[in-house]
């Protein structure tokens, strides 16, 4: 991506955004051995299922008294009693690889729900009895555009990420930050944090999400990680959500700069970086994907050879995403692929091919 593209940055319109709601694909025979052959794949004392059964749901409020998308689920007592011991064993599963020895001391507080999304997830809060020290983690549809997301932002990004697929159930790790809207509302404008951090990580984050075709990235579906440093605090942008990997057909909705809810982080940019430093940055960010590429190597091509037989998407939209991503590169390398994930491969490719020869050379 040039810096005329952020410099020309617009608000979308509402053709150009991607449905609030996509379908969910199936996991394939071939992501299945993929994930078993890296222990992502493992038998859950929960099935996603299990948490249907509610009687009724009350809305959830933040701490300002405004309504969320998040609903409290309520069950009978018997069968919330059996949730309870399949949760805490499944939290179990996830954290401590199914060691139950410390979970006398854990509670299930409370099961919520959101229909917002696209995955229907369950979020279930964890509480130590001990010192009301409390956690998150998420049970939710398995889908298959979720599951290859989740795995490229762990090869891909600076992130580790946690989680566990069986049968129709995904479990997630729950990740900690602070909501990119909330991060705009009450922490940009703040006087001790450094605004040209914050660009320097949106430019990166803008760059992770277009080589690997993230789309959706919206303000509510990645946080900013504070972390303070020497004299001042860094800052990281992590997705949340990985719904729309790679499945819609307008190029626009991979880069997280023209979305309307982004634009105070455009221009945080524009105000605070020169065209130069911009592509100093991106350049830094290519280079430490091809780094991840050369570590992840063998496990990047067992994903890509699963992923590229996969339907991730409907037909016209891989036609017309290919045809953009020719037209943004000013080539043909795209004309021969035939599945999204096809044009995932090929677009990491094109975007680092350069910085992987200059590091063979290194």
């Amino acid at each position: 991506m040039q810096f005329s593209d952020i410099i020309n940055a617009k608000v979308s319109h509402e053709a150009d955004r991607p449905l609030m709601k996509k379908d969910i694909y199936p996991v394939s025979e071939g992501l299945q051995k993929y994930l078993r052959r890296n222990n992502r794949d493992t038998p859950l004392p929960i099935n996603y299922r299990d948490l249907l059964n509610y009687r009724y749901s009350d809305s959830i409020r933040d701490k300002n008294g405004k309504l969320t998308h998040w609903e409290t689920a309520v069950y009978d007592l018997k069968e919330m009693e059996v949730l309870k011991e399949s949760l805490i064993e499944t939290y179990a599963v996830l954290k401590t690889e199914g060691n139950l020895r410390y979970i006398e001391h854990l509670e299930i507080e409370r099961i919520d729900f959101c229909e917002f999304g696209n995955s229907v997830p369950f979020r279930i809060r964890v509480k130590n009895k001990v010192n009301s020290n409390y956690d998150h983690f998420y049970v939710k549809m398995a889908d298959a555009s979720r599951i290859y997301g989740l795995e490229l932002e762990h090869l891909l990004s600076p992130n580790y990420i946690v989680f566990l697929h069986h049968k129709n159930t995904l479990v997630e790790e729950h990740i900690p930050g602070i909501p990119g809207d909330v991060f705009l509302e009450k922490y940009l404008n703040h006087p001790e944090h450094n605004k040209i951090r914050i660009a320097k990580e949106f430019v990166k984050f803008n760059e992770r999400c277009f080589a690997r075709l993230l789309g959706d990235m919206r303000n509510y579906n990645f946080v900013v990680d504070i972390t303070p440093d020497i004299e001042d605090y860094q800052y990281r942008f992590r997705a949340i959500d990985f719904d729309q990997q790679c499945y819609e057909g307008n190029k626009k909705l991979y880069l997280p700069q023209f979305y309307k809810e982004n634009y105070e982080y455009v221009e945080v940019v524009l105000k605070n970086l020169s065209a130069h430093v911009i592509e100093q940055y991106q350049t830094e960010e290519h280079t430490t994907m091809a780094y991840r590429v050369i570590g992840n190597r063998k496990q990047l091509m067992e994903l890509f050879n699963t992923m590229i037989k996969d339907e991730l998407s409907e037909n016209y939209k891989v036609k017309q995403l290919r045809s953009e991503l020719n037209e943004h590169f000013s080539s043909t390398n795209f004309s021969k692929c035939n599945t999204m994930g096809a044009i995932v491969k090929k677009q990491l490719k094109q975007m680092i091919q350069k910085h992987l020869k200059n590091l063979k050379h290194v």
